[in-house]
């Protein structure tokens, strides 16, 4: 696979990290495209270990987010803005710092959002732990699961 499909395969995974983030597109599928695409492409052994594990992570995924309650926007207060923010922290964070950082920048920035936003330490964590409670745990698990399949894809690049 040259340089310019990998380019393209690795903006077709963002688009699937910012579409876990907006409702309405489905990031996951799209992430899992993206793999299908290289693994299609490049036809090696280590290509299809990725896709299985991706396949699995995200079929996960979907089992985990059946048993969380579902997103509520209107409940969680926080604009819709600052939600987006926060999740695009938690991508940054996970590449920062690898794996737990995705969590840590998520909720990271969701607090200093809120902080600015509100102005107070209380009602800033009060916010924080109503978006965590009605839409953060699904968003988060989800966006995690994603990152994990990017990322084992970009090792599995960056090996091969």
């Amino acid at each position: 696979m040259n340089a310019w499909q990998l380019i393209a395969v690795g903006l077709v995974m963002l688009l699937g990290l910012i579409g876990v983030l907006v409702p309405g597109i489905p990031g996951p599928l799209i992430v899992w495209a993206g793999v299908l695409w290289w693994t299609v492409t490049e036809k090696s052994v280590l290509a299809w270990a990725v896709l299985i594990g991706a396949t699995a992570v995200l079929l996960l995924n979907q089992a985990l987010k059946w048993l969380l309650p579902t997103r509520d926007l209107r409940a969680a207060g926080a604009p819709y803005r600052t939600l987006f923010l926060a999740g695009a922290a938690g991508i940054a964070g996970f590449f920062v710092v690898p794996v737990i950082g995705g969590p840590l920048g998520a909720i990271g920035g969701l607090y200093l959002l809120e902080r600015t936003r509100l102005g107070s330490h209380g009602d800033a964590w009060s916010s924080v732990r109503t978006v965590m409670r009605t839409i953060g745990l699904s968003v988060l698990i989800e966006l995690m699961a994603c990152l994990v399949v990017v990322g084992a894809w970009a090792g599995a690049v960056l090996a091969g």
